[in-house]
């Protein structure tokens, strides 16, 4: 049988298989570099098996160094969480999901799930611009949306890419389409600014989207929160309304599938950079849980959009 793994080897091996570069892990546990990779070779060896394909250019997960990660954050947060509770300490995390039902939400109940001795608190901000000064003051602890751009202590990693969908009223042509085609919404009076979605991040990728294609946004409203504000806007102003495809069911509206292209949101997870937490482990689980759970993209997989810059555009 492996000999037992040792909690601090495994701390060290999850900063590793997060970085994916051994220097900067190392910088990030104030570690010499050699010692890290001692450290994590000492971990292959008590378990057995091979956790890293290390070459000079590049680090991946093995198979069994991807099962270890998920395993390792549960145990790191179990032991922290136990630590933290014979110490008296505060055991919280508040986490900013943007609006219910949405994918950070569907994070933070697995998180939930894999550490239920972890109290998670949810709070629901407008999104990254808002959120990222109070995460800062440590006012908040993690938030989701669009990866914040060059902003000292913090960290953050990309979650998922979310197909884009539209929100018809239940008595619209394009119901009549099981995807509707991008171009189809011109001259639609389409909005983007309603729903628990629509931060300042996804309203500056929506109209990256909509403008070469010359798709008109419906005029400027203030913005229109929750699942009975969305059905009265259906009443008010009877257009299309661009949402995630998490949306919640809305009284009156049905919701469609984009296709040619299919435009995708970039969710991104945002911390301290400080910040050690069995709440903030159970997350970082909870999407490496999820990931490949997500349904697929409508369409031809090759056909998909996103913003800059995480298109990669320059």
């Amino acid at each position: 049988m492996p000999e037992d793994l040792d909690i601090r080897l495994l701390r060290h091996f999850v900063v590793v298989a997060e970085e994916l570069h051994f220097s900067r892990a190392a910088r990030r546990l104030f570690l010499a570099q050699q010692a890290l990779s001692r450290n994590v070779q000492r971990l292959e060896e008590r378990a057995g098996v091979r956790l890293l394909d290390r070459t000079t250019r590049r680090v991946v997960l093995t198979p069994a160094g991807q099962t270890l990660l998920t395993r390792a954050r549960e145990l790191l947060a179990l032991h922290d969480a136990t630590l933290r509770e014979l110490h008296g300490e505060p055991r919280s995390l508040t986490v900013d999901v943007v609006g219910a039902g949405l994918t950070p939400a569907l994070m933070l109940a697995a998180a939930r799930r894999i550490a239920p001795q972890v109290e998670l608190f949810a709070r629901f901000h407008t999104g990254t611009d808002d959120a990222v000064p109070l995460v800062l003051a440590e006012r908040l602890d993690v938030t989701f949306g669009r990866a914040p751009q060059h902003v000292d202590g913090l960290r953050h990693r990309p979650v998922r890419h979310e197909p884009v969908a539209v929100l018809l009223p239940e008595h619209h042509p394009l119901t009549e389409l099981d995807a509707v085609p991008l171009r189809a919404l011109r001259g639609a009076g389409v909005c983007y600014r309603a729903g628990s979605h629509a931060t300042p991040g996804w309203e500056h990728a929506m109209l990256q989207l909509l403008a070469p294609f010359g798709i008109d946004a419906a005029g400027a409203h203030p913005h229109v929160h929750g699942v009975d504000e969305l059905a009265q806007h259906f009443v008010d102003r009877n257009g299309p309304i661009l949402v995630m495809s998490t949306q919640p069911a809305v009284p009156g509206g049905v919701l469609r599938p984009i296709v040619q292209p299919v435009p995708l949101f970039p969710w991104a997870m945002t911390w301290r950079a400080d910040a050690d937490h069995p709440g903030l482990r159970a997350l970082h689980a909870a999407v490496d849980e999820l990931a490949p759970d997500w349904p697929a993209v409508p369409g031809d997989p090759r056909d998909t959009w996103l913003p800059e810059p995480e298109s990669g555009r320059t």
